[in-house]
């Protein structure tokens, strides 16, 4: 009598040792639920601000903007620990996408997204448009350099987002999952035509960003579970 022994699913693609049997089954889902975890905490700690903190106006403050003031430790730190289990969660990535389409370069790109948002909270905006409180209308006439490094952070994780989406759809397409592969289209497209409008000058720039964000980062932290399943 003969017995067969079958291997677990995973991205590797033939002729490759499943990525699990190489990295260990825990570690690779542990850096998994990482990457699932970052957007959406990330999401959460800055809605419950936006509903707390005095002064915010979501329709006219960016999120980051909640990193100032004597609150602002919270959104710094809310930065820096999203930013920090994105970073982890690339690694994940990087492990069970081996060999297949964008299996290169999405993780790297969540791996600059991860610290782009550690950077962009250790880099605080300027006070700006009456927030925090006693701020004055208007925006600053000179930049500070931790207001510019944000800014730079912010675009740099923002156009890694957007890549990071369309490389998804790329991969998932050739994996033959045409759902996934529509989804991480349209949520890259949302986030570049929210960042577009935006910066554009159009009305509610700083929704159509957070909104943008929200999406790619749900994304991401779907696809992470995905993956997680089978690791």
């Amino acid at each position: 009598m003969t017995t067969t022994t079958r291997l677990p699913r995973t991205a590797a693609g033939p002729g490759r040792a499943p990525a699990t049997d190489r990295h260990g089954a825990v570690g690779t889902r542990t850096l998994l639920t990482c990457a699932a975890v970052a957007g959406p905490l990330w999401v959460a700690v800055s809605i419950a601000q936006v509903l707390t903190r005095e002064g915010f106006e979501p329709t006219k403050h960016p999120l980051s903007q909640l990193a100032t003031g004597s609150l602002g430790w919270l959104q710094i730190t809310n930065f820096v620990i999203a930013g920090i289990l994105a970073t982890a969660g690339a690694a994940g990535l990087r492990r069970v996408m081996r060999g297949t389409a964008g299996g290169v370069a999405v993780p790297r790109l969540v791996r600059v997204i991860g610290i782009g948002m550690v950077a962009a909270g250790l880099l605080t905006m300027d006070p700006a448009d009456g927030f925090p409180v006693g701020t004055p209308e208007g925006v600053p006439e000179t930049m500070s350099w931790h207001g510019y490094g944000h800014m730079i952070a912010g675009s740099v994780t923002f156009t890694s987002m957007i890549a990071a989406g369309y490389l998804l759809g790329r991969h998932f397409s050739r994996l033959g999952n045409r759902r996934l592969a529509v989804a991480a289209r349209v949520a890259a497209t949302v986030k570049l035509t929210g960042d577009a409008w935006a910066m554009g000058g159009g009305q509610a720039g700083p929704v159509t960003i957070a909104t943008g964000t929200t999406v790619m980062f749900a994304l991401l932290a779907y696809v992470a579970l995905h993956y997680r399943r089978t690791a």
